[in-house]
């Protein structure tokens, strides 16, 4: 069994994601740039504008904080016009429309087809072209932005990317597709090659895209293409339309996530369960016929990862705790009962193991955190 130390270190790895201050520094440049009111857009996410601003660029901040800049400044470029070209559209309207298109697919190849289909019917408003190949043992993903077509709002010509923006729109979009993919099939994807078709910005930018495909970059490339193994296309999709619905309102920080995963079936079933327990945690049994395999394989696989059901049911429920206690308004009984707990003792015990804390000593320690 996965003791007490083992879990919180993966509840540490789950929920403590960190990024460099950097990140912000850098959105919050190009939001001034643009003209957006990035002071207001930090106070909703719950930091403080000039402690974000005075800090080292080195410093780190949970990922979460990120996400939740990320969505509110995309909200604001949709005003001055939808067809924002980072990231491929990520936290736009469209790109939500999209995934509720892909989510009912069987496998990631029908989700990616459909995908394509959707951005054929964007692209003349969009500029992006995305076309899937299956090539011998390979999937090549296409992924290109028609950037004579961009806005000129979304490229200040004081903005330190000005002219290189191409490569930033086209490296960013296949990055999206990767890690979206990932999340598809809830295990992060190991990646042949990535091609861009424009110039390097320089051996940082170059190590951190290898970095986060783990696999060969190249620039200025013919095309701008993502290689995968062609059975990552035959893969289940782990999701639905509830699970998709909480990646959604934290689209970035998922993302990020699903890149620091390894591929394994544990991930695949974290994913699958995922957080919403109103029908309950699926048996194991149940499990394996989601995951299409028997339940004597399902079970070796999980012993080759050291892990079992019952570690695995009982760091999604210290997830899921965590995730309520963070938004502060849930009673401890309401909690449990959810959790699925005969008693509130027995939840409060449960957590204290996990967390070295009762439920509301984490909380008033969130609470502390949060408003220094």
């Amino acid at each position: 069994m996965l003791g007490r130390r083992g879990l919180q270190e993966t509840v540490a790895a789950m929920h403590d994601i960190l990024i460099t201050v950097k990140k912000f520094h850098n959105l919050l440049d190009y939001s001034a740039r643009i003209g957006i009111d990035a002071r207001t857009l930090v106070a909703e996410t719950g930091l403080n504008y000039d402690k974000v601003m005075a800090a080292a660029a080195e410093k780190t901040v949970s990922a979460r904080y990120y996400s939740s800049l990320y969505r509110l400044v995309v909200g604001e470029l949709e005003k001055l016009d939808p067809a924002i070209p980072w990231a491929g559209g990520i936290g736009t309207d469209a790109f939500e429309l999209m995934c509720h298109a892909l989510i009912t697919c069987n496998t990631l190849g029908e989700a990616l087809a459909r995908a394509q289909r959707f951005e054929a019917m964007l692209s003349p408003m969009s500029g992006r072209t995305f076309r899937v190949d299956a090539v011998g043992d390979h999937a090549v993903l296409h992924y290109d932005v028609d950037t004579a077509r961009i806005n000129p709002i979304f490229v200040p010509q004081s903005w330190s990317r000005a002219t290189t923006f191409d490569t930033v729109a086209k490296a960013s979009g296949l990055l999206l597709w990767h890690a979206f993919c990932g999340w598809l099939i809830g295990r992060s994807i190991d990646a042949t090659s990535l091609s861009i078709a424009g110039p390097t910005i320089g051996d940082d930018y170059h190590r951190s895209l290898a970095g986060v495909v783990d696999c060969p970059v190249e620039f200025n490339a013919e095309q701008n293409q993502l290689v995968l193994p062609a059975e990552t296309l035959g893969f289940r999709l782990v999701h639905t339309p509830e699970s998709l619905q909480q990646f959604l309102d934290d689209a970035v920080y998922q993302l990020i996530a699903i890149e620091k995963k390894p591929a394994s079936t544990s991930a695949a079933i974290k994913s699958l369960v995922g957080i919403d327990f109103k029908n309950g945690i699926p048996t194991f049994s149940e499990l394996a016929q989601r995951l299409h395999m028997s339940e004597s394989s399902l079970r070796r696989r999980l012993l080759k990862e050291k892990t079992s059901y019952q570690i695995l049911k009982d760091e999604i429920r210290c997830a899921t705790a965590i995730e309520y206690l963070r938004g502060g308004d849930i009673k401890i009984t309401d909690l449990s009962d959810l959790l699925g707990y005969a008693e509130p003792s027995s939840f409060v015990r449960s957590f204290r193991n996990w967390t070295g804390m009762t439920p509301k000593a984490y909380s008033d320690n969130l609470k502390t955190v949060t408003s220094g």
